[in-house]
């Protein structure tokens, strides 16, 4: 069996008029380097040979890999602590208010170490997380006394049972695209909202750092959506998108790490600017933002 995936259709389309558009070298664990090829047809862009799903654990292996450790080393990993705390609030009340549940039922994929989990249980949703790496779902029941479920127990779960499922930068990172999102719709309660929280490539701080846009984050982002591409493929599973949230805190965060990469140290007050610039490009156009979170139902 091959360690690695190398595409010869669209993941979402299937469409085989695909081109390479650059390599993205992985300045988290590997210092590998890896093509990004876009489909022409639905202009989602995609990582080339990518790790297989028994392989790519070894790329998460990283103090550096905040949503997996929880490490606060560095001045970009104090930020992104802070911004959290405050969005996690914000995660809450988006999903109260979107589903006209108070205290209902939560499904989180990829729910890392179990921060949102935690805010939901505290408000008195009935909470479970899936969770494919073990260090980090054991840092969950250490931190929250939240046990989360290694993410193969999706497809064992009861059909038609919570009232909100989210994605809070996870389907990116996801091998069976088309399969997770068919067992999504089904786990779905007939009035149950979906969340789904990706990077968005066609934002202007994507633009302005090409090959060095952080979130890119290769190998372990997969797929790398525009709207278009996401549209495309919610509608091939009886879902429609019925809002998009911007995440204003991205577009710095993001731009803090590419500075990085691009510079070898960061650029705090140029990267800072291009963050805001990104976000006053994307002022009253979702679709341009830096990560959009995009809500979902059935049919």
């Amino acid at each position: 069996m091959q360690d690695t995936l190398h595409y010869t259709q669209c993941p979402v389309c299937q469409s085989q008029q695909l081109q390479t558009v650059f390599s993205v070298k992985d300045y988290t664990v590997s210092g590998e380097n890896f093509n990004i090829l876009e489909c022409i047809n639905c202009s989602l862009r995609f990582t080339q040979d990518v790790p297989n799903a028994a392989t790519i654990g070894a790329y998460y292996k990283s103090e550096n890999y905040i949503s997996h450790s929880n490490t606060r080393q560095g001045l970009i990993s104090q930020l992104y602590h802070a911004v959290r705390r405050h969005t996690l609030k914000q995660k809450a009340a988006l999903i109260k208010k979107t589903t006209g549940v108070s205290t209902g039922s939560l499904l989180d994929l990829g729910c890392g170490t179990g921060s949102f989990l935690h805010t939901m249980a505290l408000q008195n949703w009935a909470v479970t997380g899936l969770e494919p790496d073990a260090d980090a779902r054991k840092i969950a029941e250490q931190a929250f006394r939240i046990v989360p479920k290694p993410t193969e127990a999706l497809f064992q779960l009861e059909e038609q049972s919570f009232d909100a499922i989210t994605l809070w930068h996870v389907l990116e990172h996801v091998h069976p695209l088309q399969e997770t999102i068919s067992q999504l719709k089904l786990l779905l309660k007939k009035s149950g909202k979906l969340f789904i929280a990706v990077p968005n490539y066609t934002s202007r701080d994507a633009q302005t750092y090409l090959q060095y846009w952080a979130a890119y984050d290769v190998p372990r982002h997969l797929y790398h959506f525009s709207p278009q591409a996401m549209e495309t493929l919610v509608q091939q599973h009886g879902l429609k998108i019925v809002k998009k949230l911007p995440m204003w805190f991205d577009s710095f965060y993001v731009s803090m790490l590419s500075s990085k990469y691009k510079n070898g140290s960061t650029h705090y007050l140029s990267s800072a600017l291009q963050g805001l610039l990104s976000n006053f490009r994307a002022f009253g156009n979702v679709n341009l933002c830096s990560s959009v979170i995009y809500v979902l139902e059935k049919q």
